[in-house]
């Protein structure tokens, strides 16, 4: 007979948790393992709320499963390390990001690229080497093995640093993967919201210039005096849509609501790239004569690999790139999903956990 949450490992553990679709978090007693040779342990401070937190709490993309504690942007100070870990002692300040195991022996780990190893075990909601299911960092405290631990900065703030370990390397990875750091390029940012706020950051510091695309007229101010960026486009007017066309070199697509690729297609130069970054839960029309007329490329980009991610966060240092975050107790977390559904928030929220989760 399988042992209950609170049986599984020797640590006992406290977060909140979904019991089902609902999504409704409650507290939730559970433990974790021991830590072992290669294993960092961290008492949990802040842990960020990711767009797909919520898609996960109500199973809207289809694998989730029950008891859920999500949260995959999960930052605190080490508490123990295993006999055999190198790179983090007692004290240091680091992060989990979106996963926790892969297979170390494909390609794809072989080249720093566990985020694409098929054998990926995400931080919540899967199942670990050892059979039992991994629980996120909505918890007290967190055990990950060494290599997909980051070691934050001392200048970089934990709590508007964390989501860094999702929407930070989520954007990151595909600008540097397809060749959008050039100083001079005019790069699109589709989307202000979590991941499109952290774009625009993370290309000002490369020294491209930035033009946010946007349905909302009203976030223009916003983007250009607060964020940085150089221009704005409201995607649904068709005359500005018609002047910047031919524009781009690249553009990232962090919309993850099903939207029109067209118009940002005709935004491209010729060998521009378009890459989509959201994950919009119904499949998007692709017309292909534009992509003929001019060597035009649609990708795709998750996350990245563990050395990446690193970079990124010590790059976020050098230049002070931070969240915009909205800092919650734990006890507001299912409001603060009720707004997350309605876009209500500027730009991210973050749980406090370090002050605010209490033991049932």
């Amino acid at each position: 007979m399988a042992k209950s949450p609170e049986q599984e490992h020797p640590t006992k553990a406290f977060g909140w948790a979904a019991r089902d679709p609902s999504g409704v978090l409650f507290p939730f007693k559970f433990s974790r393992r021991a830590t072992g040779e290669k294993d960092v342990r961290f008492k949990v401070l802040y842990c960020g709320i990711c767009h797909s937190d919520l898609h996960s709490l109500k199973n809207e993309w289809g694998f989730s499963n029950y008891p859920l504690v999500p949260g995959h942007e999960i930052v605190g100070i080490v508490t123990e390390v295993g006999s055999k870990v190198e790179k983090f002692k007692v004290g240091d300040k680091v992060g989990v990001g979106c996963m926790v195991g892969a297979c170390h022996s494909c390609d794809d780990c072989d080249n720093d690229l566990e985020n694409y190893c098929p054998k990926m075990i995400f931080t919540y909601g899967a199942t670990y080497h050892d059979g039992t299911t991994t629980y996120g960092g909505y918890s007290d405290v967190m055990v990950s093995e060494e290599r997909y631990v980051v070691r934050f900065p001392d200048n970089l703030p934990l709590d508007a640093g964390a989501p860094l370990l999702c929407a930070g390397i989520t954007v990151y990875s595909p600008m540097q993967h397809f060749g959008f750091t050039k100083p001079g390029m005019h790069i699109g940012v589709v989307g202000l919201g979590g991941l499109g706020h952290v774009a625009v950051k993370f290309a000002k510091a490369f020294g491209v210039k930035v033009t946010v695309i946007s349905t909302s007229p009203n976030k223009m101010e916003e983007a250009i005096d607060h964020l940085g960026a150089d221009s704005f486009l409201v995607s649904r007017d068709p005359d500005q849509i018609q002047a910047a066309l031919g524009t781009m070199d690249g553009i990232i697509d962090t919309v993850s609501a099903v939207h029109p690729l067209l118009p940002l297609i005709g935004l491209l130069k010729s060998q521009g790239k378009l890459v989509m970054v959201g994950a919009p839960d119904r499949p998007l029309e692709l017309p292909v004569f534009p992509l003929l007329m001019g060597r035009k490329i649609v990708a795709g980009s998750c996350i990245g690999g563990m050395k990446e991610t690193q970079e990124m966060i010590d790059f976020a240092g050098k230049h002070n790139i931070t969240a915009e975050v909205e800092v919650i107790s734990m006890d507001y977390v299912n409001t603060a999903m009720e707004r997350l559904e309605k876009n209500d928030v500027r730009y991210r929220f973050v749980i406090e956990i370090g002050n605010t989760l209490k033991a049932a």
